[in-house]
């Protein structure tokens, strides 16, 4: 685990899974389908609402992005940090990781579980901490 600093808010366009987990997939591809997969940054950002887990499928909001897309904005701050390698291979490893980040005291109670895709095989799972 490593604590990173995020110097800025980013703004991110995203499409919501109909399901967590299940429903994870089909939000990519939907996501693709409408921003194509040349050129951005991937993101995720998931929490807990109303006793569900809702999960977005992001990219980064740069030009080119469809303006009709919900927006999310993840915010700039201190997070604790951990990367999962190859996760397809066994994607189970997400889970547990964010168990273990989440198990920090130091989490912000507000937060989110942020996914950010470096590449198409690895994952940095990443969770706010308070604000000091």
């Amino acid at each position: 685990m490593e604590k990173i600093i995020l110097e800025k808010d980013i703004e991110v366009a995203y499409v919501q899974a109909t399901s967590f987990p299940d429903g994870i997939m089909a939000a990519f591809s939907e996501l693709y389908r409408r921003v194509g997969k040349e050129h951005r940054e991937f993101m995720a950002i998931s929490r807990p609402e109303n006793g569900q887990i809702v999960y977005r499928a992001a990219v980064v909001a740069v030009p080119g992005v469809p303006e009709d897309m919900p927006r999310w904005t993840v915010r700039k701050g201190e997070y604790i940090s951990e990367m999962v390698y190859d996760f397809m291979k066994a994607p189970q490893q997400i889970g547990a990781t964010y168990g273990k980040l989440l198990a920090h005291p130091d989490i912000d109670p507000q937060g989110y579980c942020l996914e950010r895709y470096p590449n198409e095989q690895d994952i940095q799972c990443m969770v706010p901490l308070k604000a000091s």
